[in-house]
């Protein structure tokens, strides 16, 4: 999940520290010192915050989806803080940007709500899950989000944007592609009952023993995704080094027709792949990478894919982001050599580069 959002732009809000180190704010463990740090406990203090900063901005929340180079960021981090969540009716939930997500989707759950259930046990914070369109076991958030809160720092003006003017892809969105605009909430279209929504991914049918397409009470949908996700060291786990990462590092390469074809016919056979769009298929990253000969555990030095997953790069104890980002390279280097395919990275890059 991206759960930092740079921006240009400081505050006297709660809390001030200079030269923190970021690392501890991260679910890498990862990342250099702020010129300054300070904690918001609400969007909206938050907002005077960077309305007030001189300089670079940078907003964090959960930390799970975002790389932080050693140099740190010279500039002021906000820490968004404060939880919320509101029913503004019987489908619409409001939930502040610095609400756990899981725990939201926890909440749905409880309250008989479906359309998150299989999003659960992703870490980071609700508001971060519009800009990167999160999305895992056949659901995404852009297929529930009914209206995101945005405050765009340029115009210094607060609106309430509508799905289409978010310009949603696979793990993209307008505010990816726009630092300016900081997500102060998020209205999720949810529907009551007790079943979740139709079980769109097979691995999922498969441990819930139904076909793709079924329903089923949405707290079994819930336990199996966090099963599932368990075995793959994507729950967070203090204890596990498996989970200190940032969740899936690169994205599912999307090909046309033209190098799925090509890529095919380098390996003799069909690598597992999706529909995604007229004449594009997404094709899965792990696979690949598994294919070009980095096994799970694949190991440098103090960095490493997951031992469960090798989707997931990995701090092992002790490592650099220089160090975690060279085996990042190294994995699409190689990926890109055997098959022509060049990966990308999913997290958000902050004083770093895979260039």
């Amino acid at each position: 999940m991206t759960d930092a959002s740079p921006h240009g732009s400081e505050h006297t809000a709660t809390g001030r520290d200079r030269g923190a180190m970021l690392a501890p704010f991260t679910t890498l463990r990862l990342g250099g010192p702020a010129r300054r740090l300070v904690e918001a406990s609400s969007s909206e203090e938050a907002v005077e915050a960077l309305r007030e900063a001189e300089g670079p901005t940078l907003v964090l929340a959960g930390g799970s989806n975002v790389v932080i180079g050693d140099d740190g960021f010279d500039g002021t981090v906000v820490l968004l803080r404060g939880a919320g969540i509101e029913p503004l009716d019987d489908d619409v939930v409001r939930v502040q940007a610095g609400q756990v997500w899981d725990e939201f989707t926890a909440w749905a759950v409880d309250h008989g709500r479906s359309g998150v259930e299989c999003l659960g046990g992703i870490p980071g914070s609700a508001g971060a899950t519009p800009i990167q369109n999160v999305g895992a076991y056949g659901q995404e958030v852009s297929q529930t989000i009914a209206a995101v809160r945005v405050w765009d720092r340029e115009a210094d003006r607060i609106r309430d944007w509508s799905p289409s003017e978010c310009g949603f892809a696979y793990r993209h969105s307008v505010f990816k592609r726009e630092s300016r605009y900081f997500v102060m909430s998020v209205d999720f279209r949810l529907e009551p009952g007790g079943l979740s929504r139709p079980i769109a991914y097979a691995e999922a049918a498969k441990r819930l023993g139904v076909e793709v397409g079924e329903r089923v009470p949405l707290k079994r949908a819930r336990e199996v995704v966090l099963e599932l996700r368990r075995g793959k060291g994507m729950v967070l786990d203090e204890g596990d080094h498996d989970t200190w990462s940032a969740g899936s590092f690169f994205t599912n390469p999307v090909l046309d027709r033209g190098a799925f074809h090509a890529l095919t016919a380098a390996l003799g056979k069909d690598a597992p792949h999706w529909p995604v769009g007229e004449g594009e298929v997404k094709v899965s990253a792990a696979w690949l990478i598994g294919a070009a000969g980095f096994d799970k555990g694949h190991r440098r030095g103090r960095v490493g894919l997951s031992t469960k997953h090798t989707l997931a790069l990995t701090n092992r104890g002790g490592a650099t982001a220089a160090e975690l980002l060279a085996l990042a390279r190294e994995v699409a280097d190689g990926v890109e050599a055997k098959f022509g395919v060049r990966l990308r990275p999913e997290p958000v890059l902050v004083g770093a580069s895979l260039d």
